[in-house]
């Protein structure tokens, strides 16, 4: 990873060499310069500040609200039964406190690069760059699977149509999308993940229909909620499971933190985004995964491989099992988008700051990284290619590697916010957004998320993904600590 002294901008706030980190939060953030004001090599005006807060919302939504909701609930049920929502509360405590935690870090200092900056300023710099590539390749690996899995899908409702084929036109209408401009891009991804927000709203309004007897349908009542083996029916062991696939489902709510940077107003509006994002997917996960286990018994065969097709057919909604899929590839697709513009600005962000090629941080007149988009979607390219030999066994082992990367960055964000929180403390910063009780639900998101690590040692499946997790962060990191250079660019020309 070469060095440059000629980077198009530099993320605020390293003002200390890589060793030490930064002084801590900034007090004032507007008074840096943030990547997308500088001017573009090209020698237009990159002012990328296109983003909405309504954007913002929407597309931290549209990476969490996944696969994980409308498939991984399923296999928490079967996991926990209807102590499922026990592992969502738990779940939900930890996403609260980190994206509190986030979020404080985010409103003192809107920068593209978020966690990996901030982790870089209170860690030093091997820390924040391992963070930052940890991320991109996480997403980069996402994209691909969610074009392969949105292409499979579809292909199982219209069979003439060649899975690849599919895949490639994927690939290539949101790698359209991302090059063209910010504001398209918000505006595309706003329109997808309202589509499926609205599919959760309406699942949500006809299963408490039902139960509320409003439906020609028999209402089932409460009695599936201890019927069928109790509330627990697989004890304190079947939720700790649970909460594994849980937990992992949440990841994608920090993108919020990244994308805010390119808002008009970014300080004000991740405050708002955060406090909106977390009510609405506890909504979401938690309203929907109890209607389920009311609806139907929590070791019914449909539950467990399809929940939102089940409930939805004991509604009595005509054609359930096709309006799902494509929601659901509509899901994907709406991931995929807000992912590829998530891996892009970390690219983008840690090539300003010398972590990567000079290249991947130029800016176009409409404020867009294109060659950080380029080089985040060749992976998902390649992978269209790969639908002919083995993309399940590949695509599998990759996703397996990066499985439990979402506790990672999560951890790291945590330690790095009390680091960074103590310096602001002592300088006498007044933080626009502050973290509750610190430092005690700071260390409380962190021993849950500890936790949880050891409940993962205990599964097999998990302990694998741990392991491999493992093994690619201290890849990344031994890489990043043998090619990186002595100082950043951002150090020197801010320092």
């Amino acid at each position: 990873m070469p060095t440059h002294h000629d980077l198009l901008s530099a993320e605020p706030g390293l003002g200390a060499d890589h060793e030490g980190g930064a002084a801590g939060l900034r007090q004032d953030p507007a008074s840096a310069p943030l990547p997308h004001r500088q001017a573009s090599p090209g020698g237009g005006a990159a002012d990328a500040a296109h983003m909405r807060p309504r954007h913002l919302v929407m597309m931290a939504l549209g990476s969490a609200i996944g696969t994980g909701l409308f498939v991984g609930t399923g296999s928490a049920i079967a996991l926990a039964g209807p102590a499922v929502l026990v592992s969502f509360l738990v779940a939900c405590v930890i996403l609260v406190l980190v994206m509190r935690a986030m979020g404080e870090m985010a409103a003192a200092q809107p920068a593209r690069g978020a966690f990996s900056l901030y982790a870089e300023q209170a860690m030093g710099r091997t820390a924040g760059q391992t963070l930052g590539w940890l991320w991109w390749v996480q997403l980069v690996i996402v994209i691909a699977a969610e074009a392969t899995a949105a292409a499979q899908i579809l292909h199982e409702l219209w069979p003439t149509v060649p899975q690849w084929t599919m895949a490639l036109a994927f690939m290539t209408l949101f790698t359209a999308l991302n090059l063209i401009s910010v504001k398209a891009l918000g505006e595309s991804e706003f329109w997808f993940a309202l589509l499926k927000v609205g599919a959760v709203v309406v699942f949500l309004l006809l299963g408490a229909a039902l139960l509320l007897g409003l439906l020609p349908v028999a209402s089932p009542g409460l009695g599936n909620l201890t019927g069928h083996g109790g509330f627990m029916p697989n004890g304190v062991t079947g939720v700790a499971a649970a909460l594994l696939v849980v937990v992992f489902a949440f990841g994608g709510t920090e993108l919020v933190t990244v994308a805010a940077a390119e808002t008009q107003d970014p300080q004000r509006n991740i405050i708002r985004a955060i406090r909106t994002i977390v009510v609405r997917l506890l909504v979401f996960y938690v309203g929907s995964v109890t209607l389920m286990v009311l609806i139907l018994p929590w070791n019914d065969q449909g539950l467990s491989s399809s929940p939102f097709v089940a409930v939805l057919t004991e509604v009595g909604l005509p054609g359930a099992q096709a309006v799902m899929a494509v929601v659901i590839a509509v899901a994907l697709l709406s991931a995929l988008n807000a992912n590829l513009y998530g891996a892009s600005r970390m690219l983008q962000s840690l090539s300003s700051r010398g972590s990567a090629p000079r290249r991947f941080s130029r800016l176009s007149a409409q404020g867009v990284p294109r060659a950080a988009v380029l080089a985040s979607v060749l992976f998902g390219f390649v992978t269209v290619g790969l639908n002919y030999l083995w993309p399940e066994a590949l695509l599998g082992f990759l996703l397996n590697t990066i499985g439990s990367t979402v506790l990672v960055v999560w951890t790291l964000s945590l330690i790095s916010q009390i680091i960074l929180r103590r310096r602001a403390d002592r300088a006498g910063q007044e933080l626009p957004f502050r973290m509750w009780a610190f430092p005690y639900l700071s260390y409380l998101a962190l021993a849950l998320i500890g936790v949880i690590f050891l409940l993962g040692l205990s599964d097999p499946v998990v302990r694998s993904q741990l392991g491999l997790t493992a093994g690619l962060v201290a890849a990344i990191a031994v890489l990043c600590k043998v090619l990186s250079p002595r100082t950043s660019p951002a150090a020197e020309s801010l320092g």
